[in-house]
């Protein structure tokens, strides 16, 4: 796959000029709630997730009921 060339130059965004991305950047670092979809997205699975070990111990005890229900 071919490399894309970097471009050079001037380059403008409306949005940095009229301070809509340093307002959103302000919004985001107060509420800690991130202005992009895939920010968002992240945010809710770490949240639902515990980061990543709440599945493993909502599993460990899953188990462990189970064995205990069977040997009861």
């Amino acid at each position: 796959m071919a490399r894309r060339r970097k471009k050079y130059g001037f380059s403008f965004s409306w949005k940095r000029a009229t301070g809509i991305s340093g307002m959103k950047q302000k919004i985001a670092r107060k509420t800690g709630i991130p202005t992009t979809k895939t920010g968002r997205q992240q945010k809710i699975g770490r949240i639902v997730t515990g980061g990543g070990c709440l599945v493993s111990i909502i599993g460990f005890i899953a188990v462990l009921f189970t064995i205990i229900l069977i040997f009861t």
